[in-house]
């Protein structure tokens, strides 16, 4: 129908490349436009027959349309929509929720349960109009591009309350457990969220709803727009619930954790050190909220170089979930892991290695082989046996490690950059020089986007691919990245 309606412009009026040109500029009025082609008298603007399609949906067909069009417009799934009417999450906003609440109904929710027949109702009812393709393989839905685009002309109902209900929904959708299954799914949110939340104000996001998009943003290496919600909420909640409320100190230790991820390090240490001493006051040593932020407190002083300061709070964190816990606990194995690279890094090399091994075939039972976790885990051991100069040991297994990760997170993702950084010091200290250039060349461009030039890791891969252009004997290019290095460092030294 489309190329139909182009064809009919075409003919009357332009060629193909002012057709572009034009169709760049003026889509909405080019859609709609009620020329006809040939001899064909029913031929509609393409906009005015999906229009003639989108009056004779029911109710909950529109609704779900407008909703798709607020997100991307591929990988939509049931799922999303289950795991939110389903979710335990209960907003401060009783209005938000009872309108979440509302819309969810209408597709499928039931009783604080789900109907999969409710909701193939809806999406039969779209299919019937071709409004909506389902994708078998990864049991998803899709939305033509224009089909999606024009859903947001239609000016049906409020589109800005619409994009705070839809996001409200992915937010309620978000699993807080930690298994694979639940790790990949957190990762298909990331798109949606960008179209849903784009021109929606931060004050106007429910903080609730902004905790749970900011984790999104965080586990995806978006930590900038991370930072930007966890400031929002840290500052509604001190103001609605005081700075000393458990709410309050949740958020400030999120941010805390971003800091941490951006490289700015004194601002984790101190915004860190505040909440582990106000957690202390108000739950106890041993409340696991006061050992997450101590745990998180260890890792800040391991970025610092503060090993036995790290030790010291990891130790305790260790012992006291053993006890609680028991050892082979997600959480306990998290800090044995963070031990084990502060042994590695105070030059316990059978120390290091010896907690590392324990650590990943734990992560392998409870987590699973290609879990987050158990991969970083496995990179760290890499670490271990390159400072033992077991070159082939930390190859094989860095490769591995580097190409799960890139499966299962993405070829930008910090812990993916992190494990080729380190496979690209391997092959210079194999000698293998060209192989090192060209990954240390990938990994210092994508880490300039993904974190920045300044960020710490920005800093190491620059200063490594720097060393192999010194061992290959270009000396100048060599001079140049050790120059922009010092100056960047400088920068980020006097901010």
């Amino acid at each position: 129908m489309a190329v139909a309606q182009a064809g009919a412009f075409i003919h009357c009026h332009s060629s193909l490349s002012e057709y572009r040109e034009l169709y760049r500029r003026e889509r909405n009025n080019l859609l709609q436009n009620e020329e006809t082609q040939g001899q064909d008298p029913y031929e509609l603007a393409v906009y005015s027959t999906w229009r003639l399609s989108y009056d004779k949906l029911d109710g909950p067909a529109r609704t779900f349309l407008q909703v798709c069009s607020l997100l991307h417009h591929e990988g939509i799934s049931e799922e999303m929509f289950e795991k939110a009417a389903v979710s335990q999450l209960q907003l401060e906003d009783a209005e938000l929720q009872d309108n979440v609440t509302r819309l969810l109904n209408q597709l499928g929710r039931q009783d604080s349960g789900w109907s999969s027949w409710t909701f193939r109702k809806v999406i039969m009812d779209l299919g019937s109009y071709s409004l909506i393709e389902y994708d078998h393989q990864n049991r998803t839905y899709s939305v033509h591009p224009l089909v999606h685009h024009w859903c947001g002309t239609i000016g049906e109902g409020n589109r800005y309350d619409m994009q705070k209900l839809v996001l409200t929904i992915i937010a309620q959708s978000f699993p807080l457990t930690l298994t694979n299954e639940d790790y990949r799914y957190r990762r298909k949110l990331l798109k949606h969220t960008i179209n849903s939340i784009a021109s929606v104000k931060l004050e106007d996001i429910n903080p609730l709803v902004g905790v749970h998009i900011a984790e999104i943003y965080y586990e995806n290496g978006h930590s900038k727009e991370a930072e930007a919600l966890e400031v929002m909420v840290m500052e509604k909640r001190k103001q609605l619930l005081g700075a000393d409320h458990l709410d309050t100190l949740e958020s400030m230790g999120k941010l805390a954790n971003t800091y941490w991820s951006q490289g700015r390090w004194s601002d984790a240490e101190v915004l860190g050190l505040v909440v582990l001493e106000k957690r202390k006051l108000a739950l106890g040593d041993d409340h696991p909220d006061t050992l997450k932020s101590m745990g998180n407190l260890a890792l800040t002083y391991w970025s610092q170089g503060r090993w036995k300061e790290a030790e010291a709070l990891e130790m305790v964190v260790m012992e006291i979930r053993k006890r609680v816990l028991g050892d082979d606990h997600p959480h306990t194995l998290l800090v044995m892991g963070n031990l084990a690279n502060t042994y590695r890094d105070q030059g316990r090399l059978s120390d290091a290695e010896a907690l590392a091994v324990v650590v990943i075939e734990g992560m392998k039972r409870v987590n699973g082989e290609e879990h987050p976790y158990t991969l970083r885990n496995m990179s760290h051991l890499a670490v271990t046996y390159w400072k033992q100069g077991r070159l082939n040991d930390v190859e094989a297994l860095q490769v591995v490690t580097m190409e799960k990760m890139k499966r299962v997170l993405g070829d930008d993702h910090q812990y993916t950059l992190d494990s080729m950084a380190n496979l690209a010091d391997t092959y210079r200290d194999m000698g293998r020089l060209k192989d090192a250039e060209a990954l240390g060349l990938e990994v210092m461009e994508k880490m300039k986007r993904a974190l920045r030039d300044g960020h710490p890791d920005t800093l190491k891969s620059m200063s490594n691919l720097a060393a192999t252009y010194r061992d290959l004997g270009r000396l100048d290019d060599a001079e140049d990245l050790e120059a922009a290095v010092e100056k960047n460092r400088n920068r980020r030294e006097s901010t």
